[in-house]
């Protein structure tokens, strides 16, 4: 009753069908994996991350595993790019939204951008700044290159819009690039041409106030300190941009 083309297209549907919910149950069994990781690592530190602890909280062998990660560098490798690309589209979408002709505005928003997806991924945090995970090799180039060179001249952006009202604060200042890492240089170099070396040491500054708090925070060591660390964040945010010769906003 039916031709041979009819035939044809339903079995490549069928084929469709299974080939689709094939690469939707790998898709999800490898948001789980890297899930579990995560979890792994937030109740047994860095070293708690390994393929035979995740196939037994996911009631897999060792060997399925292994169809998806070929090693535990593979998954740490995969798990920190996942990581430094979500911090990094958090940060560059504050800075982006924020009103670009208010440079304490869209500092305040940057650095705000950054304490909440800490808190909101902790175990992020820690994977990327934290203690290193035993034993683990990072691809040649790093983990996440892209994801660490847009945090890295997100970084410096701040610097940037600082400088114009802060440069007369570092008119002093005996910093050279000789001064300064290479890998460092490469980056905020050819997207800050017009800056000087006062100005990316002024970046590193900006970053060790916001890193600092928020480290203290991610760790515990403000939870007996303080009953508001976000109060405590905001005025060293203020606190800052007032050291830069801006006015803070709000």
């Amino acid at each position: 009753m039916y031709g041979t083309h009819h035939r044809d297209a339903v079995e490549s549907a069928t084929v469709g069908k299974i080939n689709g919910r094939r690469e939707r149950l790998r898709a999800e069994t490898t948001a789980e994996i890297k899930r579990v990781a995560l979890e792994l690592m937030a109740s047994g530190g860095p070293d708690a991350i390994t393929l035979r602890a995740i196939a037994r909280e996911m009631g897999m062998t060792a060997n399925a595993i292994y169809g998806y990660f070929a090693t535990r560098d593979d998954l740490v490798t995969t798990l920190i790019n996942d990581v430094y690309t979500s911090l990094a589209d958090t940060v560059d979408t504050a800075w982006d939204t924020a009103p670009a002709l208010e440079p304490a505005a869209r500092i305040q928003a940057w650095a705000c951008a950054f304490r909440g997806w800490a808190l909101a991924s902790p175990e992020g945090f820690r994977l990327i700044y934290g203690d290193p995970v035993p034993g683990y090799r990072p691809p040649a180039g790093g983990a996440a290159p892209d994801a660490a060179h847009r945090v890295c001249t997100g970084i410096t952006a701040l610097a940037a819009a600082a400088w114009p009202h802060a440069e007369h604060r570092y008119a002093d200042s005996d910093f050279s690039w000789s001064d300064f890492d290479t890998g460092l240089l490469d980056k905020v170099r050819p997207a800050f041409p017009e800056l000087p070396p006062a100005a990316v040491a002024l970046a590193l500054r900006i970053w060790s106030h916001l890193h600092g708090l928020v480290s203290l925070e991610i760790y515990g060591h403000l939870q007996t300190q303080t009953l508001h660390p976000d109060k405590l964040f905001r005025e060293e945010l203020a606190q800052l941009i007032r050291s830069l010769s801006m006015t803070p906003q709000g």
